[in-house]
């Protein structure tokens, strides 16, 4: 038994590294097969390396912009400082006005003569002054006729007025007035001065007037009543207002 319990051990162990050796050579796969690259497994990390930005490229464009920022700022730089040969550089002085006239009419003025050139309004124009004088006329002054006997005879007629109306226009203009309305013609003042009296008994016996004047309406006729100072015609005023009469006061 101890032969058998030996070789039984030695079958254990064999198997044992049987077993053992089979454990190894999964361990070898399991480690080949994990060591195979799958695609859509792998991370974006080395393709993110492998496009970075190249320092060096990066820096040479720097130095080629740099380089061609000198050459224009020393190219501006030598054509405003350069000298200028073959001529006399600029002294930057003011010119000097000549001395002959700026302007000065021509000997031949020539060109188109235009009608009513010489005139006085065009002399005047230019603050010249002439002195006004008549119109000539070819035709000679005929003298105006004299009156006929008949127009003599009848300019005194208009003239003369009757003493009656002489005092009685003397009358209206003395005193002070009244207005008591205004009208568009005489007419219409002396038919409003019959309707005045017809409704107040302050105007019985009182004159009156028609005044021609001129207001933003045009022309009208004033009618008047009138007293013989101020302090009559105030109280002739008040008297009218206390009947309900509108009056105004006129020197």
């Amino acid at each position: 038994m101890g032969h058998d319990e030996r070789e039984g051990a030695g079958t254990w162990e064999d198997t044992a590294g049987s077993a053992a050796w089979s454990d190894e050579d999964n361990e070898e796969l399991t480690f080949a097969q994990d060591e195979e690259r799958l695609p859509w497994l792998e991370s974006g990390d080395e393709d993110e390396t492998a496009s970075g930005i190249d320092a060096g490229r990066v820096a040479m464009i720097a130095l080629m912009a740099l380089a061609a920022l000198a050459v224009i700022v020393g190219g501006v730089w030598w054509i405003t400082n350069r000298t200028v040969t073959g001529g006399e550089a600029p002294q930057g002085s003011i010119i000097a006005a000549p001395e002959e006239p700026y302007k000065s009419r021509p000997d031949n003025p020539g060109g188109k003569e235009f009608e009513g050139t010489g005139d006085t309004s065009f002399a005047v124009g230019e603050g010249e002054t002439r002195e006004g004088r008549l119109a000539e006329t070819s035709e000679p002054e005929t003298p105006a006729a004299s009156p006929t006997p008949r127009e003599t005879e009848a300019a005194p007629s208009i003239a003369a007025v009757s003493s009656d109306d002489a005092e009685e226009v003397a009358q209206a203009n003395e005193g002070v007035g009244v207005q008591v309305g205004a009208y568009s013609n005489t007419s219409d003042a002396e038919a409003g001065w019959r309707t005045l009296t017809r409704q107040t008994e302050v105007l019985n016996g009182v004159r009156h007037r028609v005044v021609r004047g001129r207001a933003d309406i045009g022309i009208v006729y004033r009618l008047q009543a009138i007293a013989s100072d101020r302090a009559a015609a105030d109280r002739l005023c008040a008297d009218l207002r206390a009947d309900g009469l509108a009056c105004q006061v006129k020197p």
